[in-house]
């Protein structure tokens, strides 16, 4: 059986192409302009938020985060981050000098364990950066409440959960600072491309700052740039580098095909949404978990997690798959355990990863399997099938 399946098709539509191609007949300035301004405004609309800055991708959205919360608060100190996440999560703490501290996941969510959380959180900690994973709300009441009478800013990482909610209230509006992607892959595309969103002010115009080299006729606050100018009489208004940062502004084009795919984001999710349930109602409960929690998710792609710890099945799955044309990814997100990366093996104890068993199991029995609007019935139906036929 050929079910050709791949992780994404089509996130770029006809439609799409037909109003791009319309605004560069125009000859329009290519840069970032009034596309991006206007892309910006529309998504903080349709989050709840004050402010967003679209920038150059996903990674450059953790990074200036955190460059950000550096810039604003200090350096020093330890980030509480999950062990199933993007690598550029962890890149960023480590890249701005704060310690990554780990926990483990909920098997139900694949999102932090909010006890573990809890647990680590200490004297040093500067703040938990969550991750909610494949469309999974990673938040509880508890989680929320012991945050903020401990004074702990929340940064949230939604780059394969937009539109996923908790309480009935968007992820991404409910921390300091949220990133999301714009990957090709992801729930809308800008090609490449990300948005960092907050409701501070000194928080957005540092983030406004990061994104162009630092330079101070970027920040939208007119105290900000009369304390820049009073205190650097030698030099240009138009010139002055607050800080060391980035170029990680987007385009136009990415403006452009950004505010298309937002009129039919929410439609789209909820044609995931159907596809995710169908998927986990025929899926062999004796073979795959299929207990996650659903409330408010906002599906990226079909999770996939045998149940028990048998290599064998493992294998034979894979060359089944393989075989069938369904593309997929081993360890669900960014590859599973963070901590059996290269990166972090020189930084952390031997073994560290060991400490962590429920992320242990998905790094080597969980997948993800694309999920995608246009995924007709009868394909998850016959990919339902061929799992169920493996043993």
């Amino acid at each position: 059986m050929r079910l050709h399946l791949p992780l994404m098709e089509n996130n770029i539509t006809e439609e799409d192409l037909a109003v791009l191609i319309d605004f560069l007949e125009g000859h329009p300035r290519l840069t970032q302009s009034t596309n991006v301004a206007a892309f910006e405004k529309e998504w903080s609309e349709w989050l709840g938020v004050r402010y967003s800055v679209y920038v150059n991708s996903g990674a450059s959205a953790n990074l200036i985060t955190m460059a950000a919360f550096k810039y604003l608060y200090g350096e020093g100190g330890e980030m509480i981050v999950p062990t199933l996440t993007w690598v550029s999560d962890i890149a960023s703490v480590i890249q701005n000098d704060f310690t990554p501290v780990f926990v483990d996941i909920n098997p139900a969510t694949l999102c932090m364990d909010e006890n573990e959380v809890i647990k680590k959180i200490g004297k040093r900690t500067r703040a938990v950066f969550i991750t909610h994973v494949q469309g999974f709300n990673g938040l509880s009441h508890g989680l929320l409440a012991e945050l903020e009478k401990r004074h702990i800013p929340l940064l949230e990482d939604v780059c394969e959960s937009h539109g996923a909610t908790f309480n009935g209230k968007k992820l991404g509006s409910f921390g300091l600072a949220a990133n999301f992607s714009f990957y090709f892959a992801h729930h809308m595309s800008t090609i490449e491309g990300g948005m960092v969103c907050t409701n501070d002010e000194d928080f957005y115009n540092a983030l406004r700052m990061l994104r162009s080299h630092g330079m101070v006729r970027e920040a939208e606050s007119d105290r900000i740039k009369r304390e820049y100018i009073a205190g650097s009489p030698d030099l240009s208004p138009d010139f002055i580098f607050a800080m060391p940062a980035y170029n990680m502004r987007g385009t136009e084009i990415g403006g452009v095909l950004g505010r298309s795919q937002l009129r039919r984001l929410d439609s789209n999710n909820e044609k995931r949404s159907r596809n995710l349930r169908l998927f986990l109602e025929n899926i062999d409960p004796q073979k795959y978990r299929v207990d996650f929690n659903l409330e408010g998710c906002s599906n990226y792609a079909f999770p996939l997690v045998i149940k028990k710890a048998d290599t064998g099945f493992r294998d034979r799955l894979e060359a089944v798959l393989g075989k069938a044309g369904v593309e997929f990814r081993r360890g669900s997100s960014g590859g599973g355990n963070q901590l059996r990366q290269p990166y972090l093996k020189k930084q952390m104890p031997a073994k560290e990863y060991e400490k962590y068993p429920q992320v242990e199991h998905v790094h080597f029995f969980g997948y993800y399997i694309g999920n995608f609007p246009g995924l007709d019935e009868k394909r998850i139906l016959a990919l339902c099938e061929l799992l169920n036929s493996i043993e």
